[in-house]
């Protein structure tokens, strides 16, 4: 479904001029790829490509063998299809600096051109450079070198092993293991590995949603240690919900707390950290100074749908986008109006009308503003995680769930727990209890009342989340049915409207709409 966020978000910038002219009405130079129909003020397809990493994790999981989670563990850790350098070693070395973003050029092993940046400042002496890849607005081979800690690398836009590239004015002769010395660097494992410095110690910092989690499990890694004890069947010992994966004898198991633990703890958290540090870094009231901000807004973008989904939504990807579709099948919450079991999920829907507003607000420097939006996208993200929580209790209680549901359910419910604890520890104990992994009797009717207990706190409600749907029989299935309130909390109870608001903007620029060009 093709959507016109970008429309929406110029309104809301127009709308907020002191002083609105044909100069502060202007349209912001768009990227040109689209992302599931948010247009990207700026370049994020290497960034968006990292949902390729996720596929490539799953599907070395998918092989069921401990050879296959190692595989899965290296490309978790080293990446392969997001920000990739070469570490070139040069034959002599370089008598002037090579600065950060400094052009470089050089050849394939078929003597195509290719070409890139430096990555880091190498100081006169050096005897070794790295060199970032250029990339392009093609979603899916945005770059010609994807190495890492991939199986099937890709090379053929590489540097030849051993050549020369021109750095400005000077020609360099250097050597390189195109397998082993071509690098990522941004991993799904960075993301977490980075979270105490950029989430919890930064100048903005501690990010609420974040300080919940590091309350809870008293690890700034949490995510990443949670991960590599899958993959690696070690204890991990959290303050809370700690997990003794020695004791995980799946490898299917194993496989699907991984997967999904760096997809919804990981990646999930990492998309808050970008829209914060937009926030963050927006500059009060300047229309020509919000370049860096509207990037990083760009990037929690990409991060939340990836690359696969494509310029509309449509495609089968890997990260939040693609989980939000899947639930709201389960749950009946798909369509702009919820209430069906196929298509976009509601979630995304108003999630991508508040990637607009904020993109709006960034490029009119309206930053106050931004607080209240992030706060409504973080409130709609924890919809599918408590879904997902709710439909394996489901699973495992009534359904004679095995191995792979139930670490579906824990993976699912640790990605959530630490709100729900922040809200009431007894109902966080009381699902911590029936859905961890090794517990031996599930309770779902008190798993689905735990989380109900807390809906308000969370700012989510029972329409919200909606009844597990039993797609054979066309009815919810027996004690899953969606709770009932009196519809006073919750996103779709009222206390958000983003028709009610782009009806506001758009009175507000009416005679004005002739002047802005889309």
């Amino acid at each position: 479904m093709v959507r016109f966020h970008t429309l929406a978000a110029m309104l809301l910038s127009a709308q907020a001029c002191v002083a609105v002219t044909p100069e502060n009405l202007r349209p912001r130079k768009l990227s040109g790829t689209s992302i599931a129909g948010y247009h990207p003020s700026s370049t994020v397809t290497d960034h968006a490509a990292l949902d390729q990493d996720q596929v490539a994790m799953a599907s070395a999981i998918s092989l069921g063998t401990e050879d296959g989670l190692q595989q899965s563990r290296k490309i978790y850790t080293m990446g392969g299809n997001s920000k990739s350098f070469a570490v070139l070693t040069l034959n002599e070395a370089i008598t002037t600096a090579a600065n950060k973003g400094e052009a470089v050029s050089g050849t394939d092993d078929e003597g195509k051109t290719v070409t890139g940046t430096i990555y880091a400042d190498a100081p006169a002496g050096a005897t070794e450079i790295k060199v970032q890849y250029s990339i392009t607005e093609d979603r899916l081979a945005h770059v010609g070198c994807r190495v890492g800690g991939l199986t099937n690398i890709v090379t053929e836009g590489c540097f030849m092993s051993t050549g020369t590239v021109m750095v400005g004015d000077e020609t360099l002769n250097y050597s390189y293991d195109v397998t082993t010395d071509n690098m990522n660097g941004r991993t799904l494992s960075g993301f977490s590995i980075a979270a105490e410095a950029k989430m919890y110690r930064c100048d903005a910092c501690p990010y609420s949603e974040y300080e919940k989690y590091y309350n809870y499990y008293k690890a700034f890694d949490y995510s990443d240690q949670y991960v590599l004890g899958a993959l690696d069947q070690q204890r991990v010992n959290f303050a809370n919900n700690g997990k003794d994966f020695s004791r995980w004898n799946s490898i299917v198991a194993r496989g699907e707390a991984a997967k999904k633990g760096s997809q919804y703890m990981g990646v999930y958290m990492y998309v808050i950290r970008e829209l914060e540090d937009a926030k963050a870094d927006c500059k009060a009231g300047c229309m020509d100074c919000n370049d860096d901000p509207v990037h990083a807004w760009d990037e929690g973008v990409a991060f939340y749908t990836g690359s696969l989904e494509g310029s509309d939504g449509s495609g089968d990807g890997d990260f939040l986008y693609s989980l939000a579709d899947k639930r709201c099948s389960n749950f009946m919450t798909c369509g702009e109006n919820s209430g069906a079991n196929s298509g976009t999920a509601k979630v995304n829907h108003d999630i991508f009308d508040l990637f607009a507003e904020g993109q709006g607000y960034l490029s009119s420097g309206q930053c106050d503003k931004l607080t209240s939006v992030i706060s409504d996208i973080t409130t709609y993200m924890r919809i599918p995680l408590v879904q997902g929580s709710l439909r394996y209790a489901y699973k495992v209680a009534e359904l004679n769930g095995g191995e792979k549901e139930k670490a579906e359910g824990d993976v699912f419910t640790a990605a959530i727990l630490p709100v729900v604890h922040d809200c009431n520890p007894n109902a966080a104990s009381v699902i911590e209890r029936n859905m961890d992994f090794q517990s031996t009797r599930t309770d779902q009717a008190a798993v689905k009342t735990a989380y109900e207990s807390v809906y308000s706190c969370m700012g989510i409600s029972c329409a919200d989340v909606g009844g597990l749907f039993n797609a054979g029989t066309g009815t919810d299935y027996p004690g899953a049915s969606a709770c009932v309130t009196d519809g006073s909390s919750g996103l779709n109870s009222g206390s958000f409207a983003t028709n009610s608001i782009f009806a506001v903007v758009l009175g507000s620029v009416a005679g004005l709409f002739a002047l802005v060009s889309v």
